[in-house]
């Protein structure tokens, strides 16, 4: 029994990531692909491109902020019940660079009521860490996806 409600957390997971995502035009424009997704945890990277570097020659802190919050946002929908950030910090750690495969990681780290904090890891393709984000969440009316069925 408590595997069927593992994999039905799972299935609504996935089925939230890919309703959000295909309802994302902002993540996908700047080539960022959700990579793995499940109850509490997302997954994304973003491939720096010369359009996403500052006046030093390192990729724009915004752009390091949006990939970390749009995992950050995948990871506290994907129980798909509708929420939305309340709050957030990020401490910029390492210069991104041209060419740069960044990802972020998101993790629940509590989620009570209607209340959710997550950390966010952005690293580079050789594990460097980039950023640290902090975000924390609130629940909203509604539902993600329509959860019917998701076979």
């Amino acid at each position: 029994m408590q595997f069927d409600t593992r994999e039905r957390a799972q299935q609504l997971a996935e089925l939230a990531g890919k309703t959000m995502f295909e309802r994302d035009p902002a993540s996908q424009r700047l080539g960022m692909s959700l990579d793995q997704i499940r109850p509490g945890y997302a997954r994304m990277s973003m491939r720096v491109r010369e359009d996403m570097l500052n006046g030093h020659g390192t990729c724009h802190g915004g752009y390091i902020f949006m990939l970390a919050d749009s995992a950050f946002a995948f990871a506290c929908n994907s129980h798909n019940f509708n929420t939305v950030g309340a709050g957030c910090s990020i401490d910029y750690l390492s210069p991104g660079r041209e060419g740069d495969l960044l990802t972020a990681e998101a993790v629940e780290q509590a989620l009570s009521g209607k209340t959710g904090v997550y950390d966010i890891v952005v690293t580079n393709q050789e594990g460097r860490k980039v950023a640290l984000f902090r975000g924390k969440s609130h629940r909203v009316n509604g539902m993600v996806a329509e959860a019917g069925n998701t076979q």
